[in-house]
């Protein structure tokens, strides 16, 4: 899958919350959260989960991710693609059909 041409949006299964300065990720499983199962977000990724928004393709969340950030593109856009195919692995975000 070409990740730098989709859309994507967030699960409405996968609750997002900011607790001590940290955004972590809870999927929710038959209406609980699976605590096993609990990611926690840099700076960096919580920026590009916030980016994420159905509308924005990868690359228009890459130029915002330099524009912020001092990194090289290829790093960036490298560890945006590793960072949405592994929310695309745990089923936390799904392409959009925008």
């Amino acid at each position: 899958m070409n990740y730098l041409t989709k859309s994507f949006v967030k699960d409405p299964n996968i609750v997002s919350r900011k607790i001590a300065g940290e955004v972590i990720l809870v999927p929710i499983r038959n209406n609980v959260g699976d605590l096993k199962n609990i990611y926690t977000l840099n700076g960096v990724a919580t920026r590009i989960w916030e980016l994420i928004d159905g509308k924005r393709q990868p690359e228009d969340i890459k130029k915002v991710i330099l524009e912020e950030y001092e990194i090289e593109e290829e790093e960036a856009e490298k560890d945006l693609l590793e960072f949405l195919s592994q929310l695309k692995e745990i089923k936390a975000i799904v392409a959009s059909d925008v």
